[in-house]
């Protein structure tokens, strides 16, 4: 399996797990550094790679009411001062082709939404502008579609491939995460990463937006883990009450330590298999 290189970390078998964590969208400067900062503290007290992530738009909310972000101008100007002043790498999501000549310029990693996974013009502009890219698994997809995903991405020269699963659809307002997706996925020979806080999301169960049930974050990345991960994907917050997007799943900074706590030390017996 190949490793993946974002900034100075490096992503795959033989090194710490990794963990992309950050508010589901920037909520301006002083209040995503602040989430932010807390995450990387916690990281680094447990040997963990750290990744900052929030998007700087949020652009499939539920209503057309729904807070998207900042957006791309302004917000990559606070994912640079919080790269600058966290000195970590920064991921963000991109939704067309003509952001990502800019978010490149700014960003150590590009992200791929789930619901665009399949864009192939999208797929190869990210992987032409030679960063690691980060894919998530459609709701809608097989685990082992997402080798069509790795093709296209490859077509474009681009090695540095990151796969994540954030559930499947599973009636309505309702997803499942199939632990059989990891090493399916791991198959094709990249990191896969899981999302644990969009995996236990209600998509549009709060009518004009989403609802979760974040209660169970610590019980699928414990499951997940278990079955073979490079890293994890967590939205957090210091008070998801007050989240401006995603507030139900997103973890509580204050009980992120235990649940990687856990991670760890699952990862520790499981990692000699994978």
């Amino acid at each position: 399996m190949k490793n993946v290189k974002i900034g100075n970390l490096q992503v795959g078998p033989g090194n710490p797990l990794l963990l992309i964590a950050g508010p589901c969208v920037l909520e301006g400067y002083e209040r995503s550094l602040k989430i932010g900062k807390q995450a990387k503290e916690i990281a680094d007290k447990l040997g963990l790679s750290y990744v900052f992530k929030a998007s700087f738009d949020k652009a499939n909310r539920s209503s057309y009411k729904g807070f998207r972000g900042p957006g791309i101008e302004e917000g990559l100007e606070i994912l640079h001062k919080i790269k600058d002043e966290l000195n970590v790498p920064i991921i963000s999501d991109i939704h067309t082709e003509e952001q990502v000549a800019p978010a490149a310029k700014v960003l150590d990693a590009l992200q791929i939404p789930a619901f665009l996974c399949r864009q192939t013009d999208l797929l190869y502009t990210a992987a032409k502008s030679g960063l690691p890219v980060n894919v998530k698994k459609g709701q809608f997809l097989a685990p082992k579609d997402m080798q069509n995903v790795v093709d296209k991405l490859e077509s474009a020269g681009n090695n540095n491939i990151m796969l994540t699963e954030r559930g499947a659809s599973f009636g309505y307002n309702n997803l499942v995460v199939d632990m059989r997706t990891f090493p399916i996925m791991r198959s094709f020979g990249y990191p896969v990463i899981f999302d644990a806080t969009h995996s236990v999301q209600l998509p549009g169960g709060g009518g004009t937006c989403s609802a979760g049930n974040r209660e169970y974050v610590e019980y699928l990345t414990r499951a997940a883990v278990g079955a073979g991960v490079d890293g994890l994907f967590m939205e957090v917050h210091d008070n998801p009450e007050e989240g401006l997007s995603d507030g139900p799943n997103m973890v509580k900074l204050d009980n992120l330590e235990a649940i990687l706590k856990d991670a760890i030390a699952i990862h520790e017996i499981t990692k000699k298999h994978f």
